[in-house]
């Protein structure tokens, strides 16, 4: 049963990385907490996993659409790669419901600025 639904969460997340191009782990890492009971820590590895083949499958659609600027994704990967390499070690030192905390904290700040941002004008 387990597998079941760790498949269903997998899917969900998938639905909505391909939906709002997101990596799947603002979704995935509540959703093992929560619900499978893995550990912060352990659940925000696991994402960091799930991404890359989220994202292969993503990338395959994106590219056939003509929809990928890859200078500007080789400048965001070399400083997502560095950002990456620092924070892995540093999160370490981060009790699991600070991390929690922050974690939250991040996505409701994150989808007020989307809810309440005003469209550009073009």
């Amino acid at each position: 049963m387990t597998a079941l639904i760790t498949f269903v969460m997998g899917l969900f997340a998938g639905i909505l990385s391909g939906l709002l191009g997101i990596g799947g782990g603002v979704v995935l890492v509540p959703m093992m907490v929560f619900f499978l009971g893995i550990s912060q820590h352990t659940a925000q590895g696991i994402s960091m996993l799930v991404i890359i083949p989220t994202a292969i499958a993503g990338i395959l659609q994106f590219h056939k659409d003509k929809l990928i600027n890859y200078r500007v994704a080789g400048y965001l990967a070399l400083g997502a790669i560095a950002g990456a390499l620092l924070s892995a070690n540093f999160v370490q030192a981060i009790p699991a419901e600070t991390l929690k905390r922050l974690f939250g904290i991040f996505v409701i700040v994150t989808g007020l600025r989307m809810v309440l941002a005003k469209p550009k004008k073009s």
